[in-house]
C-alpha cells in the first residue's frame, strides 16, 4: 500500500490531503470516506472533504474477474480503465458500450459519473449497460447492487459521484463491433441554426455525433463550427490489422495564465474553422483520434496555466427549443467568457441514475479559464440555465453554488432519501459534496 501526497482535479483545482493506493481494494476502503480513480473529473468531486484529507485510489485494483465471449458480459474491478478495456477488446471485436471523451477513466468513475458520449442519443449513458455492482457501504458491509437486488442503491449510485458506497467491481455488457476502425465524416457548418439541424439529421443516421463550435464568433458567426459523425467501420472498410497505440506528445510545462485569453481563443477558433473543408470529408480512421482527441496530448490541462480551468457542461432540454441554445451562447458571449474547446452534442432520454446528467436535449461543454470573474460567469450561466430547465454535469463542475444546484435538479430529494438510508451519518463525502451540500 502506498500513500501519495498532493491531490488535484483535472481542471487544476487543488485540495489538501493525500491518496492511499493498493491492489487490495477491499482492505483500503474499510473506513474510507471517498474513492477516486485516475483523477480526471475536472473539479473537486474526487478531492476529499476538508474535514477528512484522505482518499483511497482504486487504480491498482484493475483485474478482469470474468468475461463471457458469447454475450460480451464482463466483470472487472473498479480500477480497470477504459484504456485497458479498449486495448484488450478492440482486437477481439468488442467495444465499450459508450464513448466518453477520454479513455483515462476507471470503471468506478464511469459508474459514479454515469459517463456518456457521442452516442448518447443512440445507446444512453454507461449506467444503462451496467447490470450489477459490488459495493462497500459506509457501514463497512459489502453488498451487491443491481436492478433486482438493492435497486434503490443501484439507481442512486449511477451518477451519484461515489457518495453512496465504494464501488469494488462492476458487471456490464460490451457490444460486438464489426471492426476496431471508425468511418467518419466531417462537415463545416456556417452558423448555429445549420449546426443544430445538422446534429438532428446526423443522429438519425449515425451512432456517434458531436461537434466543435465557435462561441466567440460575431453575430451570425456565433455557433459556426465543425460537425463530426461516425460509426464503426465494416470489416471490408477497415484497415488490415488492429489499430496500434498512438504516440502522445506532452505539454512540457505549465503555460503562463495569459496564454489562453479571449484574443488567442479567437485566433484559434478562426484557424480551426478555416482548416476544415466546406465540403463533406469522409474517411476511415483510428478510433482514438475520433473518440479521444484530447488524449493525444499528455498533460493538456497545463495549457490553461497555474490557475487551471473549469469545464462548464450543461444540458438544455429539447422542450426549450433551438432558441434556448442560441440564447445560452449569446449570454456566454455577453459575459465575456472565452472557450477554446466548445463541444456540442445531442443527448437522448434521461437515464435511471437519480443524479445522472443527460436528459433529452442539447449538451454544451465549455472550457473556461479559471480567472478573476469566472464565478460571476458561472452564476450568470446557471441562472439562465435554471430558467431553461437545464442542469450541469457534476463530474465537470467546480463553481456551481448549492442553492443553484438544488433548483436545477428535481431528483435531488429522492437521491438524498437513498443516501440517508445507506449512509445516515454522512460518512461518505467529498469536497464537492460539501460545497453543494449533498452530504
Amino acid at each position: 500500500m502506498t500513500e501519495e501526497p498532493g491531490l488535484s482535479g483535472w481542471g487544476r483545482v487543488f485540495g489538501p490531503g493525500r491518496e492511499v493506493c493498493s491492489e487490495d481494494i477491499e482492505t483500503i476502503t474499510q473506513g474510507a470516506t471517498l474513492t477516486r480513480g485516475l483523477g480526471r473529473s475536472y473539479g473537486d468531486s474526487s478531492l476529499p472533504d476538508p474535514r477528512d484529507g484522505v482518499v483511497v485510489s482504486c487504480r491498482l485494483a484493475d483485474r478482469i474477474l470474468s468475461f463471457d465471449e458469447a454475450t460480451g458480459v464482463i466483470r472487472a474491478e473498479a480500477g480497470f480503465s477504459l484504456l485497458q478495456l479498449n486495448r484488450t477488446f478492440w482486437k477481439r471485436n468488442f467495444g465499450a458500450p459508450v464513448a466518453p471523451g477520454t479513455q483515462f477513466i476507471t470503471l468506478g468513475g464511469m459508474v459514479s459519473a454515469d459517463v456518456h458520449g457521442k452516442d448518447h442519443h443512440a445507446t444512453g449513458s454507461f449506467g444503462s449497460h451496467v447490470s450489477a455492482m459490488r459495493m462497500r457501504l459506509a457501514s463497512g458491509d459489502i453488498v451487491n447492487a443491481s436492478r433486482a437486488e438493492n435497486p434503490d442503491l443501484f439507481k442512486a449510485t449511477i451518477g451519484g459521484m461515489g457518495l453512496l458506497g465504494h464501488i469494488l467491481d462492476v458487471t456490464f455488457r460490451m457490444p460486438r463491433i464489426p471492426s476496431p476502425w471508425v468511418a467518419t465524416e466531417t462537415e463545416r457548418m456556417p452558423d448555429l441554426t445549420s449546426f443544430l439541424a445538422g446534429l438532428k439529421d446526423a443522429a438519425r443516421r449515425f451512432p456517434f455525433t458531436m461537434g466543435w463550435i465557435d462561441t466567440l464568433g460575431a453575430s451570425g458567426a456565433l455557433g459556426r463550427g465543425v460537425l463530426m459523425r461516425g460509426r464503426w467501420a465494416a470489416a471490408d472498410e477497415a484497415t488490415p490489422g488492429g489499430p496500434v497505440p498512438l504516440r502522445r506528445p506532452a505539454v512540457p510545462f505549465t503555460l503562463p495564465d495569459f496564454a489562453i485569453s479571449r484574443p488567442t481563443v479567437a485566433i484559434f477558433n478562426a484557424a480551426y474553422y478555416g482548416i476544415h473543408s466546406s465540403t463533406l470529408s469522409p474517411r476511415v480512421g483510428h478510433p482514438e483520434k475520433f473518440f479521444y482527441p484530447l488524449d493525444a496530448i499528455r498533460n493538456w490541462n497545463l495549457l490553461y496555466g497555474s490557475r487551471g480551468f473549469t469545464q462548464y457542461q450543461c444540458v438544455i432540454p429539447e422542450s426549450a427549443g433551438p432558441a434556448a441554445v442560441k440564447s445560452f451562447l449569446a449570454l456566454l458571449h455577453r459575459t465575456g467568457g472565452s472557450s477554446m474547446l466548445s463541444v456540442i452534442k445531442d443527448c437522448g432520454d434521461e437515464g435511471e441514475g437519480l443524479l445522472s446528467f443527460p436528459m433529452k436535449g442539447t449538451s454544451v461543454a465549455l472550457d473556461i479559464p479559471a480567472r478573476d470573474g469566472v464565478q460571476k460567469i458561472v452564476d450568470t450561466l446557471n441562472a439562465h440555465l435554471i430558467e431553461l430547465g437545464g442542469r450541469v454535469y457534476l463530474a465537470k463542475d467546480r463553481f456551481t453554488r448549492a442553492e443553484d444546484y438544488r433548483r436545477m435538479d428535481r431528483r435531488l430529494e429522492a437521491w438524498r432519501a437513498v443516501k440517508q438510508k445507506f449512509d445516515p451519518k454522512g460518512r461518505l463525502r467529498s469536497a464537492q459534496s460539501a460545497r453543494l451540500e449533498l452530504a
